[in-house]
């Protein structure tokens, strides 16, 4: 079935080629199944944390549907969070600053994957961006119609609803990852949400977290203190109570 968002991008360039921002989450997959038959598709990953297995596993998979590498690049958080020390210890700071970690946004990231890769200057960027997702990105697709010429990117799924997304997953028979079962989600963050589960399931991957963002434990020691506590508190008043 003809996309009309493919047919807008295909217009303004006059070629079809396409970076595709691949995040391994179901929406990627779908903004990828509604415009692989228009567009000849780079897609990128950035990562939060370098080398965690589950993520490179994963990514492997990919690979394999896709047919296609998947550029791998460094997340703005990630500089974002050394730049601002984020579970850092202080011995490392002058060892940060001396690194010189650039301050990169989501447009920098894309234009590095766009020289890297010798791609055209004028290639858009595909996305699962969805109007399910929020009211507010509800209100900006429609009056947008999945196109965003500004910035050159474009949301071919962005009318799909939950349903059809998951049929459409279904019938092409994608695998999503492992995340899903574990948080529940995409893995997208160094909080409470994310870090027990890694270690409970992916313990060598915990360690990988730890190699970079050394304090990250005490998230989860301010966790297990206030699950002490709080425990001990109701007991307290239980026995008060009785």
């Amino acid at each position: 079935m003809q996309n009309p968002v493919c047919d807008v991008v295909r217009a303004a360039t006059g070629h079809d080629k396409a970076l595709l921002s691949f995040s391994c989450g179901k929406d990627s997959w779908a903004a990828w199944l509604s415009a692989r038959d228009d567009f000849d598709f780079t897609p990128y990953y950035l990562y939060l944390v370098p080398g965690l297995e589950f993520v490179e596993e994963y990514l492997g998979y990919a690979e394999q549907v896709l047919g296609k590498r998947i550029v791998r690049l460094p997340h703005p958080s990630f500089y974002r969070w050394m730049n601002e020390m984020i579970f850092q210890p202080p011995e490392r700071g002058p060892i940060i600053d001396a690194v010189g970690w650039p301050d990169w946004d989501y447009d920098d990231m894309r234009e590095a994957v766009i020289e890297d890769c010798g791609l055209p200057d004028d290639v858009w960027t595909a996305t699962g961006v969805r109007a399910a997702d929020s009211p507010m990105r509800r209100a900006s697709l429609i009056k947008n119609q999945g196109v965003n010429a500004k910035r050159r990117y474009f949301y071919p799924c962005w009318d799909w609803k939950k349903d059809k997304l998951l049929d459409e997953l279904v019938r092409a028979g994608i695998k999503l990852p492992i995340d899903y079962k574990v948080f529940g989600r995409s893995f997208d963050g160094l909080d409470l949400r994310f870090l027990l589960l890694i270690r409970e399931h992916f313990p060598r991957d915990y360690q990988t977290v730890l190699d970079w963002f050394p304090l990250v434990d005490m998230e989860i020691a301010r966790y297990e203190f206030a699950q002490r506590t709080g425990q001990a508190r109701i007991a307290g008043q239980r026995r008060r109570a009785g």
